[in-house]
This record gives C-alpha cells, structure tokens and sequence, in this order.
C-alpha cells in the first residue's frame, strides 16, 4: 500500500511565519494531506468534539503535487510537478532525457513537450533524479 501524500507551495511568504507553523517539508513546498486549499498535518488530538491536525498551511491550488510513491536514485521523493532526469544505465536505456512527472491515463509518466514524447515513470532500465520542478525551476525544461 503506498502513501498517500500532497505537497504545494504556501501562499505566505513571510519567513518567520512559515518557521512558527512548522509544517512538513519539501524544500520550500509543504507536505501532508490536500483539502481546499491546504496542505494538512496528520492529526495531533482528537476527541468526539474536535479533530486537531499538527498543522495546516494555505498553499497555491496551482501547485498542488501528489506523491508517486517512489523515489529517486538519491532516495529524494517524486511528485507530480517533478522535472526529472533519466540517466543511461548498462541495460541498454534509451537516450536519456529530461521531463516533467505527470499523470495521465492513470499512468505516472515522464514528458518532455519539446521532443514530444513520455515514457514511464517507474522503468527498471534507468535511473531517474529530481533535478528540480516546474513552479520553481521552469527553465529546467528549455534545456537552458
């Protein structure tokens, strides 16, 4: 059974506020469960009248990522969003590439718009690196 997770970046952008939440986190993205608008803590209290999450953060909707449920080859955790760099293993890989992790068709794959192809996210043929993602490092994908 795999975790299910989100991640998303917090609205705020006040350092010292963001450091007294205290939230999980990515980077600079929080992490934990996604409801409307927020990232959510697992829950800390709960009693028949209440329910108290560890913490919660407003994030963008916008970039809002779910967790793959893999890792990379430097055990860092994938999210859709995700730019990735797949990496020419012995077993005769195919060219290695550079992509953004997205869903589709109910399969986590690996696009790349400007050579219009995708291939799948989990192949046991090649490694596979978070180099960054797509709300902080756009530029990543142009090759720059």
């Amino acid at each position: 059974m795999r975790e299910i997770k989100f991640r998303g970046l917090p609205t705020c952008k006040d350092k010292d506020e963001l450091d007294y939440i205290n939230f999980d986190r990515d980077g600079n993205f929080a992490v934990g469960f996604y409801e409307d608008g927020y990232i959510v803590g697992k829950v800390a209290d709960a009693s028949d009248d209440y329910i108290s999450p560890e913490f919660w953060v407003a994030v963008d909707k916008n970039t809002v990522g779910q967790y793959v449920g893999r890792k990379d080859k430097n055990k860092r955790e994938i999210y859709e969003g995700d730019i990735v760099r797949t990496g020419k293993d012995d077993i005769g890989d195919p060219e290695p590439m550079i992509g953004q992790v997205i869903m589709r068709d109910g399969s986590w794959l690996i696009e790349n718009e400007k050579k219009q192809e995708a291939i799948d996210l989990f192949s046991e043929i090649t490694s596979r690196e978070v180099i960054g993602n797509i709300f902080e490092n756009p530029e990543l994908l142009e090759g720059k």
